[in-house]
């Protein structure tokens, strides 16, 4: 174990060397100097665990260098050892930040005691500071670790997610594929609005999911040819609620639920099953209501090809205010229609939630997965 180092610093000489003569016999190592400037300069080249000073010597008193010393390291533990018996000056010292004042002449005792407890002190601070910094360490490499175990956690369940829409697709060949577009046009739109990234993955999960509901629909009316009686409509009309009663008892697709809930409300108050009204609708669900529109009319249908761009877009402004909401309507007739064109063509599988590197001008060029576009940043 290295010997704790003294710094002793008095301008008489035989005191200098007694002092250090009875710390050393104590396995100390020691270091003089007979003012307080040299002490400072010697302090600011090497590292000491005490510093022994007296008060009145030349060129810069004891108390100087106190203030200067508890500058440089103020860890570093003073004691004044001086012949001055003033309470004032001593009250002084005190206050400036001295661990101790001793005066001369010292009691061997008495002043070895000193100084074991200035270097206990001094022990204790660095070990308590070495905790924190080991805390602050450990601390940091748990929140890390659990910041991974959240995003593998959060992988998992897009995987569960992902599995549930291919069982979807599945049942209903029609719209296969539907689910990953619709997802990419109201991430796209979202982000557009400023949406928060945490809300945003509720509204992409509540876009994916939208029609899980339709699980429960009888396969007799899922896949008719022929168009549905009302009965066959009130049946159907039921998946919001059939997918709302799945989603709402996970916890982590509470949010979700509620898109999915009211996916097909109108902004007037007109649709279902709620009959909600304007911002009553979640925003994930307004902003999903354009996604699907713009999908259903610019992919091809068994009863019709289809439609370009344009005209999904004169549709949607036609109903802004009734079907749409407004705001999320100008929002989507600000985009270029190259931009839906190359999402519906280029989107693929979903909930692959990687950070992305390409930059939000080169999207639409290979962009595969609607979810990362969650985390494009501006270029």
């Amino acid at each position: 174990m290295a010997k704790e180092k003294i710094l002793v610093v008095d301008d008489e000489e035989p005191i200098r060397e007694v002092v250090s003569t009875l710390l050393e016999a104590k396995g100390y190592s020691c270091t003089t100097a007979d003012n307080g400037r040299r002490a400072l300069e010697t302090f600011r080249k090497d590292s000491f665990d005490l510093v022994l000073s007296d008060i009145v010597m030349p060129e810069m008193d004891g108390m100087k260098l106190l203030v200067a010393i508890r500058e440089a390291d103020a860890d570093v533990p003073v004691i004044m050892v001086t012949a001055m018996h003033d309470i004032s000056i001593a009250l002084e010292a005190i206050r400036a930040g001295a661990y101790d004042y001793i005066l001369k002449p010292f009691e061997k005792d008495q002043f070895y005691l000193s100084v074991r407890r200035a270097l206990e002190r001094r022990r204790l601070v660095l070990e308590n500071k070495t905790y924190q910094t080991d805390l602050e360490q450990l601390v940091a490499e748990r929140t890390q670790q659990l910041s991974i175990a959240l995003q593998d956690l959060e992988q998992s369940y897009d995987y569960t997610l992902e599995a549930l829409g291919g069982a979807l697709d599945a049942k209903d060949a029609e719209t296969e594929g539907h689910c990953q577009r619709v997802t990419a046009f109201t991430i796209t739109m979202a982000r557009a609005m400023g949406v928060d990234r945490t809300m945003m993955r509720h509204i992409a999960r509540g876009a994916f999911l939208h029609d899980i509901g339709k699980m429960g629909i009888p396969d007799q009316i899922l896949r008719k040819p022929g168009p549905l009686t009302q009965e066959e409509r009130d049946i159907m009309r039921k998946h919001c609620e059939i997918g709302y009663a799945v989603l709402e008892r996970i916890p982590f697709l509470k949010e979700v639920a509620e898109i999915v809930l009211t996916h097909q409300e109108c902004y007037d108050g007109s649709g279902y099953p709620r009959g909600l009204k304007g911002e009553q609708i979640p925003l994930g669900a307004r902003i999903f209501a354009v996604a699907d529109t713009l999908d259903a009319m610019i992919s091809d249908r068994p009863y019709r090809k289809a439609l370009p761009i344009s005209a999904a877009q004169a549709e949607i402004q036609k109903y802004a205010g009734t079907q749409f909401d407004p705001r999320v309507v100008e929002v989507f007739l600000a985009q270029p229609e190259k931009l839906w064109h190359d999402l519906h063509m280029k989107i693929g599988d979903p909930f692959r939630m990687a950070q992305q590197e390409r930059s939000w001008n080169s999207l639409h060029e290979k962009i595969k997965d609607p979810f990362r576009l969650i985390d494009i940043e501006n270029s």
